[in-house]
């Protein structure tokens, strides 16, 4: 799978051992914060031992002596620095306990607490929190408040209770919870309710060089577009993933639909005209909108997409959207490799993955010439 491939690429990534003065110097010069609490340094003219990310004024390199440990720096008479608190929790650590916090705090409550109520928890401003809530989960508190309210909201939908009183627990006025509901769950809150019965999916099979393939859409648009070795076996996996929804096959109108899909697959093109009805969390909807703005006939890392998201540690959490994309094609996935070029993971195989970079590299040179 493509998380498989992407946990070990970041897991590869190699410790700085801060192993010598000239490695602990470059450290405190660029105030970095993955070295704290691997060593201290202490000014002599000032008398005072800091972290390496202190945000004080840089001292003079004559001036500085190293220390293995906090304690080192304390026997020989050095005070801890009242900026960079080196006794305490280090200042990332700190940060990360604060979005952690508002993170359980939007989890626990049935309405979201406001963005100034959130701030004033953790102790911050109400800019601050927002910067530093974005940067830690790559989403605004907002955004992740909704994709935790919609995952309740399916929840209590799947309880007891009836339909206005589960609004009325999710802080929804009656006419806005039936407007955004529709959007959070691709249907009426009343068919989700019952499994998705009622729900209409017209879906088909056809052929291409990769094999079979199986598109589905509702009135909203594609829902799904599998590949794979035999048409039985994606048929019967589509109708356990909709087993209470109406599936109509045999459309000769949808015909034309499965044409243009398998069109695309043999002659890439730079735009798919296809309207789209898909629903996950809101990264991995902000993961899926990236791939789709990846050009064809290129590649991206794991690596890179997540940096292009905001948050360079996601790299897990994209190849996990990557593995979970149930539009093949539409939604490039296919278009993301290691950090070496090597291919990883795809769900419908690995040969189809070179096949369709394959084609997609042949397309963008004709437009070249």
């Amino acid at each position: 799978m493509a998380n498989e491939h992407s946990e070990s690429l970041a897991d590869s990534a190699a410790e700085q051992p801060y192993s010598d003065g000239d490695a602990r110097w470059a450290a405190v010069l660029a105030r970095d914060p993955v070295a704290d609490g691997k060593f201290y340094y202490s000014v002599a003219t000032t008398g005072i031992v800091c972290r390496p990310s202190c945000p004080a004024r840089r001292p003079r390199r004559a001036h500085v002596a190293f220390h293995r440990t906090l304690e080192d720096a304390l026997t020989q008479g050095f005070r801890p620095c009242l900026r960079c608190r080196p006794e305490g929790h280090a200042p990332q650590a700190s940060q990360v306990e604060a979005v952690t916090q508002a993170c359980r705090l939007i989890e626990e409550r049935e309405r979201p607490p406001s963005l100034e109520t959130l701030a004033q928890l953790c102790g911050l401003s109400k800019y601050h929190f927002h910067r530093l809530f974005k940067a830690a989960t790559g989403l605004t508190p907002k955004a992740y408040a909704e994709a935790r309210r919609a995952a309740r909201l399916r929840q209590m939908l799947l309880g007891s209770g009836t339909v206005t009183e589960v609004a009325q627990r999710l802080g929804f006025s009656a006419g806005r919870f039936y407007a955004r509901t529709d959007e959070m769950l691709g249907m009426s809150p009343v068919d989700f309710r019952q499994g998705g019965r009622g729900a209409a999916i017209r879906f088909a099979i056809g052929a291409c060089s990769l094999g079979a393939v199986l598109v589905a859409a509702t009135e909203r648009g594609v829902c799904a577009l599998c590949l794979g070795d035999d048409p039985q076996v994606l048929i019967e996996e589509f109708q356990r993933r909709f087993v209470e929804a109406e599936l109509i096959g045999d459309d000769p109108d949808f015909a034309a639909l499965v044409a243009q899909v398998v069109s695309q697959v043999e002659q890439p093109a730079a735009d798919w005209a296809l309207p789209l009805d898909v629903q996950g969390t809101a990264f991995q909807l902000r993961v899926w909108e990236a791939l789709r703005g990846i050009p064809v006939g290129s590649t991206v890392s794991y690596g890179e997409l997540a940096r292009q998201l905001g948050d360079p540690k996601a790299v897990r959490a994209v190849a996990r959207a990557c593995a979970t994309n149930e539009v093949a094609v539409v939604i490039p996935c296919h278009r993301v490799v290691r950090s070496d070029g090597g291919l990883a993971g795809y769900r419908w195989g690995l040969e189809r993955k070179q096949a369709l970079l394959d084609r997609e590299a042949v397309a963008k040179g004709r437009r070249l010439l």
